[in-house]
């Protein structure tokens, strides 16, 4: 059987859009060859982020003073980047306590969009705009922009409405060279190149963005004070899994054992890095507030063990 090849040469810019030259017979392999093609493929969407790591660590830099301030994370997208973000934004609340109310996630077409695809959303550069007006973004506020084509109309207007208003903008594209890159205060280049399935960047190219959200907001998250050491001592303990969570934690960071550590998170609200304060300075839940309110909600600042950003 012939393989299916492309009979013109493929001319488009957007190396996501393009055909992969090396797999015309995709559809001739079995279950154990696809399933290698496929994953084998993924180490594209690493090295591109890994590329990358220069521009996250900027956004991150360039994004801390504004949350500081009280500032929002806004994020815009469509399909599967729209997705992606509403799946960032949805976990920072569980993993740190972020306040719901400043992880702010707009996709193209609404909430109908993130079960089921809404034909043309993304391609309304002035929904884009008026979904980042409509949340009252501002000069404290970031938003990140993601868009594996970086030509999306959509995430354009958002953008163009968020510099507007004197936010920072950031953009995670899959294309280099691309009008979401260039509108952006950051732009972060994920480079991954044509798919296995041509065009369908929900495989390589979302993988690379899901990678590039999770460092990026996992880096703010650490340097915002959610995280004492690499322990997730912000943890909100909404069900029997994290409050077994929290008292592990506890325990690691203190010593402490089971009993004491759920009695001494019982009269800290639930909160760990309250408890670990407590129990490390032999003080009371509300001395250990004030201590960590003084240090910014930084816990190692608190403890006076070093200084946040700086290698110890």
């Amino acid at each position: 059987m012939d393989s299916v090849v492309p009979t013109t040469p493929d001319q488009d810019p957007r190396r996501t859009e393009r055909v992969h030259p090396d797999h015309a017979d995709l559809d001739l392999l079995d279950a154990a060859a696809l399933v290698q093609v496929l994953v084998l493929d993924q180490q594209d969407a690493l090295n591109a982020v890994q590329a990358a790591a220069p521009a996250l660590a900027r956004a991150v830099e360039a994004a801390l003073g504004r949350l500081n301030a009280g500032g929002r994370l806004v994020y815009a997208g469509a399909g599967t980047s729209g997705r992606l973000g509403v799946l960032d934004a949805t976990e920072l609340t569980p993993t740190f306590s972020w306040p719901p109310e400043r992880a702010v996630p707009l996709i193209a077409g609404g909430e109908r969009a993130i079960r089921q695809a809404v034909e043309g959303a993304e391609d309304d550069e002035e929904a884009g705009a008026l979904d980042a007006q409509a949340v009252q973004i501002g000069p404290l506020d970031v938003l990140i922009a993601v868009a594996a084509s970086g030509t999306t109309p959509y995430a354009l207007g958002a953008v163009r409405a968020a510099k507007e208003a004197g936010a920072l903008a950031i953009a995670l594209a899959n294309n280099p060279g691309t009008p979401l890159l260039h509108a952006a205060d950051c732009p972060i280049l994920l480079d991954t190149g044509p798919e296995v399935i041509s065009g369908s960047t929900r495989l390589k190219a979302g993988t690379a963005q899901k990678i590039a959200l999770n460092t990026l907001s996992s880096a703010l998250m650490v340097r915002l004070g959610k995280v004492y050491g690499n322990l997730m001592v912000d943890v909100k303990s909404t069900n029997a899994k994290l409050e077994d969570r929290a008292v592990r934690l506890v325990r690691h960071a203190t010593g402490a054992d089971e009993a004491t550590a759920k009695a001494v998170l019982d009269s800290a609200g639930g909160s760990v890095k309250t408890a670990l304060v407590m129990l490390r300075l032999d003080v009371t839940a509300a001395e250990a507030e004030a201590r960590l309110a003084a240090a910014g909600g930084h816990a190692r600042t608190a403890l006076e063990e070093g200084t946040v950003g700086v290698d110890s």
